[in-house]
């Protein structure tokens, strides 16, 4: 009776790779309205050099163990999602900085629609004719979006870098399932990789342009909180748990369980910044956000 007792409650438990993704959701909702907030005491090369050395020096200890014991001898497979990754922090961080973190929130969604078919030409999986309609439907809560109505349609530089980050992050999902395939390299390896090539390559960048303004170290306690945050949830944590997730589970399903990052991100920007939306933004988010959700849920069934 206590072995029945006992199977019965561990197929009951929660999957650990799909629970791990809504919480980077969760966490990544949070980053945009402080990433918005740290920007005030630092320009956006700054910051991203300072939160991704900061996460390779926490990582680098087990990082030089895994190499030494040969359990990461296919660490240079991790570098090109490094770079994939330096882009798409990149995007979102000047992203964030140009357009507000609602709207920032909502637009990233949008690479839930994107993997799909990114992975169609990746592994000639075809999406389905629904996607199209999709599409629309997510072009229309764009619209909605970005409406304003003394201005109309108006699309800003922030909210352009938003979109870009998105595309790059249907890829990374796509190009990390790709790679991983076969490779010895544990997941909290690739994410120190991946960390200390964002943070080189972002270092590389502040040397280059404006390094008087971009090396400036922040004395703010308020600022080294939010970076503590920054770095321990939404890196160490959300990069560890998506590479776990990105291996344990379909891209399409990654995708889905990300899509929820919106609503946590505008309800934090809503009641942390005291960001204020439009009803008919909010109707264009909601609109984002299912068309992106049912797609993922469409593929993930399939």
């Amino acid at each position: 009776m206590h072995a029945l007792l006992e199977s019965r409650f561990y197929k009951r438990k929660w999957p650990i790779a799909e629970c791990s993704l809504l919480m980077v959701a969760i966490f990544w909702g949070t980053s945009y309205g402080l990433t918005k907030e740290a920007l005030v005491y630092v320009p956006v090369l700054g910051f991203l050099t300072i939160r991704f050395l900061m996460t390779f020096s926490i990582l680098l200890p087990i990082l030089s163990k895994e190499l030494k014991t040969g359990a990461a001898k296919d660490w240079k497979y991790a570098l090109p999602t490094g770079c994939i990754l330096l882009t798409i922090f990149l995007c979102e961080t000047y992203g964030v900085a140009n357009t507000t973190a609602s709207n920032a929130a909502f637009l990233i969604s949008l690479c839930v629609l994107i993997t799909p078919f990114i992975e169609w030409a990746v592994f000639k999986s075809y999406p389905g004719g629904k996607i199209f309609l999709q599409a629309t439907g997510c072009l229309l809560g764009v619209f909605l979006l970005s409406y304003n109505e003394e201005l109309g349609v108006t699309i800003n530089q922030g909210d352009g870098f938003i979109l870009l980050a998105a595309v790059f992050r249907g890829f990374m999902v796509i190009v990390t399932k790709k790679l991983m395939i076969g490779r010895q390299l544990s997941s909290i390896s690739l994410t120190a990789i991946q960390s200390g090539v964002v943070g080189s390559g972002a270092l590389l960048l502040c040397l280059i342009i404006n390094p008087e303004t971009n090396l400036q170290i922040p004395t703010a306690p308020a600022f080294w909180l939010t970076m503590l945050y920054l770095v321990l949830f939404c890196t160490i944590f959300a990069f560890f748990a998506q590479n776990y997730g990105v291996r344990k589970t379909s891209p399409s399903r990654v995708a889905l369980l990300m899509g929820t990052e919106p609503a946590f991100g505008a309800a934090f920007a809503i009641l942390w910044l005291g960001e204020h939306l439009a009803w008919f933004q909010i109707a264009g988010g909601i609109i984002i956000v299912a068309c992106a959700t049912y797609s993922s849920m469409s593929r993930a069934s399939h």
